[in-house]
């Protein structure tokens, strides 16, 4: 009888590790994953103020975008917010 030698049994070996960590991998559920997406549905879980929905419409007729949109808004927000305490 002729035994392996020591590549051979090396070579089986890995590749078994290699394939169990391959099944393990591709076996995952959906439910045990995240994604991204989840933080982004909490926060759309809070309703927009009638103020926020205001400045956003100001923030689109004057074409901002990016940083200029939120800063804008924000000053857009204190400022109606500093309006209707004063009411």
């Amino acid at each position: 009888m002729k035994l392996f030698s020591t590549p051979t049994i090396a070579a089986a070996v890995a590749s078994f590790v290699l394939i169990g960590s391959a099944v393990a991998q591709t076996t995952a559920t959906p439910s045990t994953t995240t994604t991204k997406s989840q933080p982004a549905e909490k926060k759309a879980e809070k309703p927009r103020t009638a103020e926020s929905i205001e400045c956003s419409k100001e923030a689109d007729a004057k074409g901002l975008h990016g940083k200029e949109r939120k800063k804008f808004r924000s000053e857009c927000k204190k400022n109606a917010k500093g309006d209707s305490k004063a009411n």
